[in-house]
């Protein structure tokens, strides 16, 4: 009886250990800053207009005060001479989504979004787009962080 009580035990330790141990997507935070190299800008709505390349540092704050486990504020450094605040993000499933609304000189209202793909807590290459007034968009590589 002994022997099958220490099997059990021998047996139950591992798997309890597994269950209780945090998972690795709970655990990981996306707070931090990540460099933005966005290239192949093209603009207008056929798409015709060329655009130049631009590096920008994404600051992330990862609170959940957005809803989801994973989401929180953000802002954009060096977006044209300055910072761009007031954005939030989101992680959903293996995605992350940024947004910004940014004002326009003619009082219009554009979006700035980034969306890429999250693999193993990492932010990949995604898309980056301006919305409103003329829209472009460009290829957004995102870099380790930490890196700005």
């Amino acid at each position: 009886m002994a022997s099958k009580i220490r099997t059990l035990i021998a047996m139950a330790v591992p798997f309890l250990a597994f269950a209780l141990a945090p998972s690795a997507a709970n655990a990981q935070s996306f707070t931090g800053n990540y460099p933005v190299a966005v290239t192949e800008v093209k603009a207008g709505i056929a798409g015709t207009i060329l655009g130049g390349n631009e590096n920008f540092c994404l600051e992330l704050t990862d609170d959940g005060d957005y809803g989801r486990p994973h989401s929180g504020t953000a802002t954009l450094g060096d977006y044209e001479g300055g910072r761009l605040t007031g954005g939030e993000f989101y992680v959903l499933g293996n995605m992350i989504f940024v947004n910004f609304a940014v004002g326009s000189d003619n009082g219009e209202s554009v979006g700035l979004v980034l969306f890429a793909p999250v693999v193993n807590g990492k932010i990949g290459t995604g898309i980056f787009g301006d919305t409103g007034g003329v829209p472009s968009s460009g290829l957004a590589k995102v870099g380790a962080k930490g890196g700005c």
